[in-house]
């Protein structure tokens, strides 16, 4: 942010302080439930509808979400489209230049704590900054970290402030510092931009050229639930996934498994792995495309045991999870099941959040395994199947009190190593050479479930590797009687064999085929 500004290129910025002028208010929400001509507007107003949860506490007959973003087009656009931009004017927002910067560091300047990693340890500054400049100080090192709190609780920690200031560092910035009101005051609508961001969507001009019925020709609003009454179910078995690849591999396999053998009651996701928690909507359509819209799905916690902040469960550390990719070959292709995602049928489940209004919320893990105990003939027991991070199975021991619930725990995971040369495969930390992916991304949780008592099968990474590879599955998968799940398997491990051969960055690819075990 320093460098954009101090960059030369002008720039104009519409703040937070001016963004806090436009909350949606209830007269704004009514107008934009009434206008919604295009796809576009359906779209948006559908979207803006799941923000709004809350009202606000300041201001009656407000919720407590604002425009910001649009608020941001609109303003640009009007600046564009003025007789005279370079002084800012427009239809939407009240603007003045100011001399700002941006902070990078905490005073004291030039002194080496170890958290600023431009300096610390280092004969030259990085990107030839000065010693005892305003980038020189203490850089925030994580949400609590003591060097920012004074005595009260109150933060004086100050990276990513865009300040006031003058002198040499002072960049003149052209700033929005409020929404202009309707000039019309016997209007409902009591700020122009909304007027206008309705009248745009509204606009038959240039409006969406699909809607979800010709994107989705197939789509149909029905939930599919097999009748089981008359069948003797097989053992109960609770499948704890990450949503990596392998792991729908493995669901497509329990899924094609008699009820009479294996009754899979329901799915757990464990979001501390390779993939991220919105990624449970594949579940979704994977289970409406084999029919199965009555498993439950709990999504469970997305950090890691302790990783998570005390004050806020909200965010926390990612110290594990940041030994995943980001990129290719981790979240970007897990999200997407390596582009594969879209090919599924489209399920009504959907992942809701949390403050949706009027929407069922996305049930927690925690949840779906107390609800699904209470279904249980008294005196039975439950099987719990993990293929990632055991952060779920954890959580059950330690907040439920129930592992004495749970018959037996299969669990795909850890490495015992039988020589120097037996590596592990968390190829991302070149530091550590033995351990496995699935106990790495949270040891804490590993920790806990291997002393809880549990009855566990364990399958660890040397048993995995003596699973087939690519060449030899694909070979017999082609023998097989190709049913539309046996095609999608086969296209899913045909691009990740694809994806290794290919590239360096897809070297791992194999660790998913393993999971099948």
């Amino acid at each position: 942010a320093y460098q954009v500004f101090h960059s030369g290129i002008p720039i104009t910025v519409v703040p937070l302080d001016a963004t806090n002028t436009i909350p949606v208010t209830e007269e704004f929400f009514r107008a934009f439930e009434e206008s919604q001509g295009t796809y576009e507007a359906e779209y948006c107003f559908q979207s803006l509808k799941t923000k709004t949860a809350f009202r606000s506490s300041n201001q009656p007959n407000t919720y407590s979400y604002f425009m910001w973003d649009s608020f941001m087009a609109g303003v640009a656009v009007s600046i564009m489209c003025s007789s005279d931009p370079n002084n800012g004017e427009n239809e939407f927002a009240e603007m003045e230049y100011m001399n700002i910067t941006v902070i990078t560091s905490n005073k004291p300047y030039g002194i080496s704590d170890g958290s600023n990693p431009f300096f610390d340890n280092l004969e030259v500054p990085k990107f030839k900054l000065k010693k005892d400049g305003v980038h020189s100080g203490h850089v925030q090192t994580g949400l609590r970290d003591p060097f920012c709190f004074v005595e009260n609780g109150i933060g004086m920690c100050k990276d990513g402030y865009t300040m006031e200031v003058t002198g040499p560092d002072a960049v003149q910035v052209l700033v929005a510092t409020k929404a202009k009101p309707n000039p019309d005051i016997g209007s409902k609508l009591d700020r122009q931009f909304f007027l206008s961001f309705l009248d745009v969507l509204s606009r038959p001009q240039h409006t969406g050229r699909f809607n979800l019925s010709t994107e989705f020709p197939y789509y149909r609003e029905v939930l599919y639930k097999p009748d089981f009454k008359n069948k003797k179910l097989g053992k109960p078995v609770v499948f704890d996934m990450d949503m990596s690849a392998g792991d729908f591999v493995s669901l497509f396999y329990l899924l094609k498994v008699p009820v009479e053998v294996l009754n899979l009651k329901a799915i757990l996701v464990t979001p501390t792995g390779w993939a991220n928690a919105a990624t449970i909507d594949i579940i979704y359509d994977l289970l409406h495309m084999m029919g199965r819209d009555d498993i439950p799905v709990g999504l469970g916690d997305v950090f890691a045991m302790n990783q998570s902040d005390n004050v806020f469960p909200g965010v926390g550390d990612c110290k594990y999870a940041k030994s995943v990719p980001h990129g290719s070959g981790g979240f970007l292709d897990s999200d997407t099941l390596y582009g594969l995602a879209r090919d599924l049928p489209r399920s009504p489940r959907r992942y809701t959040a949390e403050n949706a209004v009027n929407l069922p919320r996305q049930p927690l893990a925690l949840e779906i395994w107390t609800s699904i105990l209470k279904t249980m003939d008294p005196g039975s027991k439950i099987n719990i199947l993990t293929n990632g991070p055991l952060t779920g199975l954890a959580n059950i021991i330690t907040k439920t009190k129930t592992a004495s619930l749970i018959q037996d725990a299969y669990i795909v995971g850890g490495h015992i190593s039988q020589s120097r040369h037996d590596k592990g495969n968390v190829f991302t930390i070149s530091s550590n050479k033995y351990a496995e992916f699935n106990m790495f991304l949270d040891p804490l949780a590993a920790k806990t479930v291997f002393e809880s008592g549990l009855n566990i099968t364990l399958i660890p990474l040397g048993t995995q590797r003596k699973v087939s590879q690519f060449p030899e599955i694909l070979e017999k998968l082609k023998l097989t009687r190709m049913t539309p799940e046996a095609q999608f398997v086969e296209r899913l491990l045909f691009k990740l064999y694809t994806l290794q051969q290919s590239h360096h960055r897809y070297h791992h690819m194999v660790m998913f085929c393993n999971f099948l075990h």
